[in-house]
Protein backbone atom coordinates (compact mmCIF):
# COMPACT_ATOMS: atom_id res chain seq x y z
CA UNK A 1 0.00 0.00 0.00
CA UNK A 2 1.36 3.40 -0.97
CA UNK A 3 1.60 6.01 1.76
CA UNK A 4 0.48 9.46 0.69
CA UNK A 5 2.24 12.39 2.30
CA UNK A 6 2.17 16.14 1.84
CA UNK A 7 5.39 18.05 2.60
CA UNK A 8 6.27 21.74 2.53
CA UNK A 9 9.71 22.59 1.12
CA UNK A 10 11.11 26.15 1.24
CA UNK A 11 13.84 27.62 -0.97
CA UNK A 12 15.86 30.40 0.65
CA UNK A 13 18.62 32.54 -0.84
CA UNK A 14 19.70 35.95 -2.04
CA UNK A 15 18.30 37.83 -5.01
CA UNK A 16 19.19 36.39 -8.41
CA UNK A 17 20.69 33.05 -7.30
CA UNK A 18 18.21 31.08 -9.41
CA UNK A 19 15.64 29.79 -6.91
CA UNK A 20 12.65 30.38 -9.21
CA UNK A 21 14.41 28.89 -12.22
CA UNK A 22 15.43 25.80 -10.19
CA UNK A 23 11.81 25.29 -9.17
CA UNK A 24 10.65 25.77 -12.76
CA UNK A 25 13.23 23.26 -14.01
CA UNK A 26 12.26 20.71 -11.36
CA UNK A 27 8.49 21.08 -11.42
CA UNK A 28 7.90 21.83 -15.14
CA UNK A 29 11.18 20.84 -16.80
CA UNK A 30 11.49 24.40 -18.15
CA UNK A 31 14.47 26.78 -18.17
CA UNK A 32 14.10 30.43 -19.14
CA UNK A 33 16.74 33.15 -19.43
CA UNK A 34 14.18 35.75 -18.31
CA UNK A 35 14.79 37.01 -14.80
CA UNK A 36 11.60 37.25 -12.80
CA UNK A 37 11.98 38.52 -9.27
CA UNK A 38 9.71 36.73 -6.81
CA UNK A 39 7.61 39.04 -4.67
CA UNK A 40 6.68 37.44 -1.35
CA UNK A 41 6.33 33.75 -2.12
CA UNK A 42 5.51 31.61 -5.13
CA UNK A 43 4.10 28.16 -4.42
CA UNK A 44 4.43 25.24 -6.84
CA UNK A 45 3.67 21.58 -6.37
CA UNK A 46 4.88 18.27 -7.68
CA UNK A 47 4.06 14.69 -6.76
CA UNK A 48 7.13 12.51 -6.23
CA UNK A 49 7.36 8.78 -5.58
CA UNK A 50 10.02 7.79 -3.07
CA UNK A 51 10.00 4.10 -2.23
CA UNK A 52 6.52 3.23 -1.00
CA UNK A 53 5.56 6.90 -0.49
CA UNK A 54 3.77 9.26 -2.81
CA UNK A 55 4.79 12.72 -1.69
CA UNK A 56 2.98 15.87 -2.73
CA UNK A 57 5.72 18.50 -2.48
CA UNK A 58 4.49 22.01 -1.84
CA UNK A 59 7.52 24.05 -2.97
CA UNK A 60 7.66 27.55 -1.48
CA UNK A 61 9.99 29.80 -3.47
CA UNK A 62 10.63 32.67 -1.05
CA UNK A 63 11.55 36.09 -2.39
CA UNK A 64 15.30 36.74 -2.51
CA UNK A 65 16.53 38.27 0.69
CA UNK A 66 20.04 39.46 1.47
CA UNK A 67 19.09 40.23 5.06
CA UNK A 68 17.60 37.37 7.06
CA UNK A 69 15.71 39.88 9.19
CA UNK A 70 13.64 40.63 6.10
CA UNK A 71 12.84 36.96 5.59
CA UNK A 72 9.42 36.24 6.98
CA UNK A 73 9.80 33.33 9.38
CA UNK A 74 6.05 32.82 9.10
CA UNK A 75 6.66 31.53 5.53
CA UNK A 76 8.95 28.83 6.92
CA UNK A 77 6.55 27.70 9.64
CA UNK A 78 5.39 24.15 8.97
CA UNK A 79 8.21 23.41 6.52
CA UNK A 80 9.52 19.86 6.41
CA UNK A 81 12.71 20.85 4.60
CA UNK A 82 14.75 23.77 3.30
CA UNK A 83 16.91 24.14 0.22
CA UNK A 84 19.34 27.02 0.63
CA UNK A 85 20.50 28.37 -2.72
CA UNK A 86 23.66 30.34 -3.51
CA UNK A 87 25.13 31.47 -6.84
CA UNK A 88 28.48 29.83 -7.55
CA UNK A 89 29.51 32.85 -9.63
CA UNK A 90 28.97 35.26 -6.71
CA UNK A 91 30.83 34.27 -3.54
CA UNK A 92 28.96 36.91 -1.54
CA UNK A 93 25.73 34.92 -1.95
CA UNK A 94 27.33 31.92 -0.22
CA UNK A 95 28.35 34.10 2.74
CA UNK A 96 24.81 35.47 2.98
CA UNK A 97 23.36 31.98 2.66
CA UNK A 98 25.55 30.79 5.53
CA UNK A 99 24.10 33.60 7.65
CA UNK A 100 20.59 32.51 6.66
CA UNK A 101 21.43 28.92 7.65
CA UNK A 102 22.77 29.98 11.05
CA UNK A 103 19.81 32.24 11.73
CA UNK A 104 17.27 29.62 10.67
CA UNK A 105 19.00 27.11 12.96
CA UNK A 106 18.18 29.36 15.91
CA UNK A 107 14.47 28.86 15.25
CA UNK A 108 14.17 25.57 13.34
CA UNK A 109 17.21 23.45 14.12
CA UNK A 110 15.59 20.10 13.30
CA UNK A 111 14.57 20.80 9.68
CA UNK A 112 16.48 18.81 7.03
CA UNK A 113 18.50 21.15 4.80
CA UNK A 114 20.70 21.04 1.73
CA UNK A 115 22.75 23.75 0.04
CA UNK A 116 22.52 24.17 -3.72
CA UNK A 117 25.36 26.03 -5.40
CA UNK A 118 23.60 27.04 -8.57
CA UNK A 119 24.92 28.03 -12.00
CA UNK A 120 27.37 25.12 -12.26
CA UNK A 121 27.16 25.53 -16.05
CA UNK A 122 29.18 28.76 -15.62
CA UNK A 123 32.24 26.97 -14.20
CA UNK A 124 34.61 29.40 -15.95
CA UNK A 125 33.04 32.23 -13.89
CA UNK A 126 33.03 30.29 -10.60
CA UNK A 127 33.83 32.58 -7.66
CA UNK A 128 33.85 30.21 -4.66
CA UNK A 129 37.16 28.88 -3.35
CA UNK A 130 37.40 25.15 -2.63
CA UNK A 131 38.70 25.92 0.89
CA UNK A 132 35.53 27.86 1.66
CA UNK A 133 33.44 25.07 0.17
CA UNK A 134 35.20 22.48 2.34
CA UNK A 135 34.27 24.53 5.41
CA UNK A 136 30.63 24.65 4.30
CA UNK A 137 30.53 20.92 3.55
CA UNK A 138 31.32 20.26 7.21
CA UNK A 139 27.97 21.82 8.15
CA UNK A 140 25.58 20.91 5.31
CA UNK A 141 25.48 18.61 2.30
CA UNK A 142 26.16 20.52 -0.93
CA UNK A 143 24.97 19.97 -4.50
CA UNK A 144 26.34 21.91 -7.47
CA UNK A 145 23.31 22.54 -9.65
CA UNK A 146 22.48 24.14 -12.96
CA UNK A 147 18.91 25.13 -13.72
CA UNK A 148 20.02 25.65 -17.32
CA UNK A 149 21.42 22.15 -17.95
CA UNK A 150 19.46 20.36 -15.22
CA UNK A 151 22.67 19.17 -13.55
CA UNK A 152 21.85 17.70 -10.11
CA UNK A 153 18.46 19.48 -9.93
CA UNK A 154 16.36 16.31 -9.80
CA UNK A 155 18.90 14.65 -7.50
CA UNK A 156 18.85 17.52 -5.00
CA UNK A 157 15.05 17.67 -4.82
CA UNK A 158 14.80 13.88 -4.48
CA UNK A 159 17.43 13.85 -1.74
CA UNK A 160 15.75 16.58 0.33
CA UNK A 161 12.44 14.73 -0.09
CA UNK A 162 14.07 11.53 1.18
CA UNK A 163 15.45 13.47 4.15
CA UNK A 164 12.00 14.90 4.90
CA UNK A 165 10.22 11.54 4.92
CA UNK A 166 12.97 9.59 6.71
CA UNK A 167 15.20 12.14 8.45
CA UNK A 168 17.03 9.58 10.60
CA UNK A 169 18.10 7.21 7.85
CA UNK A 170 21.79 7.37 6.97
CA UNK A 171 22.77 8.30 3.46
CA UNK A 172 25.36 6.52 1.35
CA UNK A 173 25.44 8.69 -1.77
CA UNK A 174 28.31 10.98 -2.55
CA UNK A 175 27.73 14.71 -2.44
CA UNK A 176 29.73 17.24 -4.41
Amino acid sequence: MTKKLKKKLCLIGSFGVGKTILVSKYVKGIFSEKYLSTVGVMISQKTVEIGDCEVLLMVWDLAGEDDFQGLRLSFIKGASGVLFVADGTRAETLRLTQQHMERLGEFYSDIPTLLLLNKADLQDQWDIAEAHLDEVRGKVKVFRTSAKTGENVEEAFVRITEMMIAPDEPTTEAFL
